[in-house]
C-alpha cells in the first residue's frame, strides 16, 4: 500500500504539473505550431521550433501522465479494498481517453469551447487522481487499516 500511495501521489502531481504546461501552451499560442498535425508535429516526430517543442513536449508528457494514471488505476484494484478509492481512479482512466481525443481536436478545432471542455477533462482527471491519493493515505493513517487490508487478502504497509 505504501507504494500505490506514492505511485498515487506522482501521478497526481504529474497531472498538475502536465495542467500547468498545457496552459502554458495556451496561453503562448503553441497549441497551432505544429501545422494542425497531431499525432505528429512539423511533418515528423521532431518539433522544428520553439514553440512546436512547447507543443510537443506536453503532448510527451501527456502521454506519460496516461501511462501513471493506467498504473494507479491498476494499483487501486490490485492493493486496495475501498470502494472509493477504486471508483475514484476509474473515474480518472475513464475521462483520460475523452481528453485524448479533446487534445487532439484543439489541434483541429481551436474554438473557446474545445478549449474549455479540455480544461474540464483535465479537472476532473486531477480531481479524481487528488481524491485516490488523498483518501489512500487516509487509509493508511486509520488505526485499523493494516488489519482491514490483511483480513481482506491485500498486503499492509510493509
Amino acid at each position: 500500500m505504501v507504494r500505490f500511495r506514492h505511485l498515487a501521489a506522482v501521478t497526481t502531481g504529474l497531472t498538475f504539473t502536465l495542467i500547468l504546461l498545457g496552459v502554458y501552451t495556451a496561453a503562448m499560442g503553441a497549441g497551432l505550431s505544429c501545422s494542425a498535425q497531431w499525432p505528429f508535429c512539423d511533418g515528423g516526430l521532431v518539433p522544428q521550433s520553439w514553440p512546436s517543442f512547447v507543443e510537443w513536449f506536453h503532448r510527451l508528457i501527456a502521454m506519460i501522465t496516461g501511462f501513471f494514471i493506467i498504473g494507479t488505476t491498476v494499483g487501486a484494484w490490485k492493493y486496495t479494498a475501498q470502494k472509493r478509492i477504486r471508483g475514484a481512479a476509474t473515474l480518472a482512466l475513464a475521462v483520460t481517453p475523452i481528453q485524448i481525443v479533446l487534445g487532439g481536436a484543439t489541434v483541429f478545432v481551436y474554438t473557446p469551447t474545445v478549449q474549455v471542455a479540455h480544461h474540464a477533462a483535465a479537472l476532473v482527471i486531477f480531481g479524481a487522481l487528488l481524491a485516490t491519493t488523498l483518501w489512500s493515505y487516509e487509509a493508511a493513517s486509520a488505526p485499523d487499516s493494516q488489519t482491514a487490508d490483511a483480513t481482506a487478502g491485500y498486503p499492509s504497509d510493509d
